[in-house]
């Protein structure tokens, strides 16, 4: 089979191009790639949604807009046989490419007002968008692989009766909506302690970019005892990647819930997965349609730190039913369901 081009257009936000490795990654599993980034960045005084709503149309010459508006040189780019993105400043990009070279497309996230003829897919995680056209809905794609882990396929029920010898414990921070009192932080540390004198278990704790200088501290404070925590992982010191350390070891995650993205690596990571919310929170619409997604399918429950005690956290454990099958080779097949153009040499 001919090794499949593919350009993928990033707007350097980890958020955004994490998801367009995560279905290039799929793509990998049946297909040799030869992948090429481009990174870009929009010139301030165009306006995206200008943008957006002049690059499907007939007389706009796509490479004049990515010149104007990215200052992209139309005949510097590669060719390609697929245009993959995510985040909306790469939509406009994403749709003016297809169009210069000829190839399939895939946008992951919301189309943003563009007319759906203008992709060849959207990766959607939402499910009010499954029954729409040209949409694949799909837990939030990841590069992480499960096997490469050693991550289990079938995950024991744990509990007060089955109790997790580790947990992994990610605390995040403020953010958007989110926002949280010292001692909500204080009732989280407080109950990881409680969590092991009842159950004999042991944390793996990591702090997140987000996490304010005097939580992280805590966290650090906490990590002291050595009955309590097995390890400890300072962002700040450690960079980026360092949840795969924590996923290939933990039985089991209790996420603070202003990371979507902790959350759903966790859920493609095999894992069962409990996120936990400060008072003052709330979601915008497709966060909470995502949230949905994770609990219909039993992957993720959700507390309120407010409201976790043992009790409470042992029964919504028992209630998850993680990933049995490789969430890469499930991405896969769909992509090629979908687009068997992708995998035929």
């Amino acid at each position: 089979m001919n090794t499949l081009r593919i350009l993928h257009i990033s707007d350097g936000r980890p958020g955004h191009y994490h998801l367009a490795e995560g279905v290039i990654a799929a793509l990998e599993r049946h297909r040799k790639v030869d992948l090429e980034t481009l990174l870009i960045k929009r010139r301030w005084m165009v306006p995206g949604r200008y943008l957006r709503m002049l690059v499907t149309a007939d007389w706009c010459a796509p490479d004049q807009l990515l010149k104007i508006g990215y200052g992209i040189d139309a005949d510097a780019l590669a060719p390609a046989d697929l245009i993959v993105s995510s985040g909306g400043e790469t939509l406009p990009v994403n749709l003016a490419v297809k169009r210069l070279l000829g190839a399939e497309n895939i946008f992951i996230g919301s189309r943003r007002g563009v007319d759906v003829e203008a992709f060849s897919l959207i990766v959607s995680s939402y499910e009010r968008h499954k029954n729409l056209p040209r949409h694949l809905v799909s837990l939030k794609p990841s590069a992480l692989d499960p096997e490469a882990l050693g991550r289990p396929e079938e995950v024991p029920v744990f509990g007060a009766d089955n109790p997790p010898k580790l947990i992994g414990l990610l605390v995040g921070g403020d953010s958007g909506l989110f926002k949280y009192k010292d001692e909500e932080w204080a009732r989280l540390f407080d109950f990881a302690r409680e969590v092991s004198q009842a159950w004999g278990t042991r944390w793996l704790v990591s702090t997140s970019p987000r996490t304010p200088p005097h939580i992280a501290q805590a966290a650090f404070d906490l990590a002291k005892d050595k009955t309590v925590v097995a390890d400890f992982i300072d962002f700040k010191l450690a960079g980026p990647g360092t949840l795969s350390k924590i996923f290939s070891k933990a039985d089991a995650i209790l996420c603070s819930e202003d990371s979507s993205t902790m959350i759903s690596e966790a859920v493609w990571a095999r894992l069962p997965v409990v996120g936990v919310s400060p008072a003052h929170h709330a979601f915008k619409s497709e966060e909470r349609d995502y949230r949905l997604l994770l609990k219909h399918n039993d992957w993720c429950r959700f507390l309120p730190i407010s409201r976790l005690n043992i009790k409470r956290f042992g029964k919504e454990l028992g209630a998850l039913v993680p990933l049995k099958e490789n969430p890469l080779d499930r991405l896969a097949g769909e992509l090629k369901a979908r687009l068997p153009s992708l995998f035929k040499s």
